[in-house]
């Protein structure tokens, strides 16, 4: 968790190149029904260019559609990941979710029903200044959704994605007035769950304000003792 722009993306692509684990964004999830064309798709994208939050059951079923099927792959059977699972694949990274206070009691009770738990809940902070500077910049792969920066993080091929060779874009929820208002609902309905999470004994807390080389040094340091 983290306002948007913090680098929570960026830095969870990292982690799960370097340490084999599976990165579950719900800003993907979220933009590819979006792109969907579907009835529920158009409702979305509309929600997303306003800065708005979609509805937390909705989120939370994708969330949980795409752990059954990831699961499917890794070892899942009977209803619950087999212990395998956690060994071979070293877990997941849930990106942008739980976003609220209710979203992570629907995280709790789906994550026991599949019969798994959180490691921790890192909290990736950043200024508004810093946030502003990078979102200005910030450009997605809209085939793929590997992230880049037209300065700190650019591509091989201006325009073009690495991995895919598909044409970079900027992202409607990445415009400075529908930033301010994700800031702003962020401060609202996120925010509270660095209580909830503290009070769990889960909690956390990544220094992202510097350069993505030293802000991944900060998360090193933060990831020695969780398991």
């Amino acid at each position: 968790m983290g306002p948007p722009g913090a680098g929570k993306g960026t830095i969870a692509q990292r982690l799960c190149e370097s340490h084999g684990l599976a990165q579950i964004s719900t800003g993907d999830l979220l933009r590819e029904e979006a792109a969907s064309g579907t009835e529920l798709g158009n409702k979305l994208k509309a929600i997303m260019a306003s800065g708005q939050y979609a509805d937390d059951c909705l989120v939370a079923q994708l969330v949980e559609n795409r752990l059954r099927a990831l699961g499917k792959k890794k070892g899942f059977a009977e209803g619950k990941f087999s212990q395998g699972f956690l060994r071979k694949q070293k877990g997941f990274i849930l990106d942008g979710f739980p976003r609220t206070s209710a979203q992570a009691e629907m995280l709790e009770g789906m994550l026991e029903k599949l019969g798994l738990k959180l490691s921790a809940a890192f909290d990736v902070e950043a200024s508004d200044k810093t946030i502003i500077e990078r979102l200005s910049g910030r450009r997605s792969c809209g085939k793929c959704g590997k992230i880049y920066h037209v300065k700190n993080i650019p591509p091989k091929v201006a325009g073009k994605c690495d991995a895919c060779g598909s044409s970079l874009v900027q992202r409607d929820d990445d415009r400075p007035e529908t930033v301010k208002k994700r800031l702003e609902t962020y401060r609202e309905k996120t925010a509270p769950l660095v209580k909830y999470y503290r009070e769990k004994g889960l909690l956390k807390i990544i220094d992202a304000n510097g350069e993505i080389e030293q802000n991944m040094e900060n998360v090193k340091k933060t990831l020695k003792g969780v398991e």
